[in-house]
């Protein structure tokens, strides 16, 4: 079911089309890019032999620990007037770290979030006009569903009382104990783009009258996009099991992680209307019906959750495998193996994001019920990388 606030803009209209002809503007990540950037291609258009491929093999220095203490921390959100916001799947709030003293901030709770199994407070992602309109949105497991609210946030009220009252964007998305998705971004055509799951129920990825296991692409105020692959639907999409990640390379070329069941999980080029397989095909298939992943790993490497891009390759973080991986690009595909690092080291790893540069910023994720927290956890990393 959707919320519809108000028309689409005439600019909203205009850039969705662009994306559908292949082109789109900005660099992608959980913040919203400019507007005025280049276009790009897509997969089918662009010249791989144009573009420079990163070296097989990368590095990956540990800088710093960033913050310490922090709860269930799912969705990271880095703010363009410096800090990051960090969402607690259990707690149902959302915290600002300072990054250059690791001071925690509470903005506040959102209201409404049902937090159990693996549903809580899960993604964010700031509003493309974030520097006017101060929206924080937040994707939430409420008692009926997966929904994506929005709040303004406003630093200059007391602590634990700066979010505004949520609105609801877009709602309906099925809900359950497992497989609940939850990551959230802006790409680079300003519209957001949410990773749904399939709640265990396998069927669901394939049916696209339904909204779980998908890629959903939609305005700012919950529409389905201008331009979407299917006629007044949300979906971009389909044949996830459990999107856990998102990102856009600098191409503005989108990338997603993906839960496996037993076998083989991975890492996906996204292309509008693809039918990625789930239930039918885990893994490379070979199968013309469905987009094979760019990278796959067994389900003990990886549970592969936050993605972003740096340095030319896709970074994503590895839960159950207790690792980063790194896959280097050309074009769309990996040009040399994955590559691990950090194995074990900081216990489970969920989200990863940019931090400019040959930065990322990373987020363990011990404290989930899963993994054997230590002294300081969770943690907020920052990693230097090639």
């Amino acid at each position: 079911m959707i919320v519809r606030r108000r028309a689409v803009s005439a600019v909203l209209a205009a850039s969705a089309l662009l994306v559908t002809a292949g082109c789109s503007s900005g660099a992608g990540g959980p913040s919203a890019p400019s507007a005025d950037a280049s276009p790009s291609r897509t997969a089918a258009q662009t010249s791989p032999a144009a573009e420079a491929t990163p070296p097989a093999k990368g590095t990956v220095e540990v800088v710093r620990t960033v913050a310490e203490g922090l709860d269930t921390p799912w969705g990271l959100a880095p703010l363009p007037e410096g800090g990051l916001l960090v969402a607690s799947r259990d707690a149902g709030t959302i915290t600002r770290v300072d990054t250059g003293t690791g001071r925690k901030t509470q903005l506040g709770e959102v209201p409404g979030v049902s937090a159990a199994g693996e549903g809580g407070l899960l993604g964010l992602a700031l509003s493309p006009d974030y520097a006017s309109d101060r929206m924080v949105y937040a994707y939430v497991t409420s008692a009926s569903d997966n929904r994506v609210l929005r709040m303004i946030y406003d630093p200059a009220r007391p602590a634990g009382d700066q979010l505004g009252a949520p609105d609801t964007v877009f709602k309906g998305i099925p809900k359950g104990m497992i497989h609940n998705g939850g990551r959230i971004a802006f790409g680079p055509d300003r519209l957001l783009y949410v990773g749904t799951g399939e709640t265990g129920d396998r069927g669901l990825a394939q049916d696209r009258k339904s909204l779980g296991g998908k890629i959903l692409r939609l305005t700012p105020e919950g529409d389905p996009a201008p331009g979407n692959p299917f006629p007044d639907s949300a979906v971009y999409s389909y044949g996830h099991r459990n999107v856990q990640g998102l990102a856009w390379d600098s191409r503005q070329r989108l990338f997603a992680s993906e839960f496996g069941q037993d076998t083989w999980d991975e890492l996906n080029a996204i292309e509008p209307g693809a039918d990625y397989g789930w239930p039918t095909a885990e893994g490379r298939s070979g199968d013309a019906r469905f987009r094979d992943p760019i990278a796959q790993w067994h389900t003990d490497d990886a549970s592969p959750s936050g993605v972003a891009y740096a340095q030319g390759s896709i970074w994503t973080a590895g839960l159950k495998g207790q690792r980063l991986w790194r896959v280097p690009l050309k074009g769309t595909a990996a040009s040399a193996d994955p590559q691990a690092f950090l194995k074990g080291e900081y216990g489970r790893l969920r989200t990863v994001v940019a931090a400019g540069g040959d930065r990322l910023w990373v987020t363990t994720s011990n404290t989930d019920g899963r993994g054997e927290p230590k002294k300081g956890d969770d943690r907020i990393l920052e990693l230097k990388v090639s």
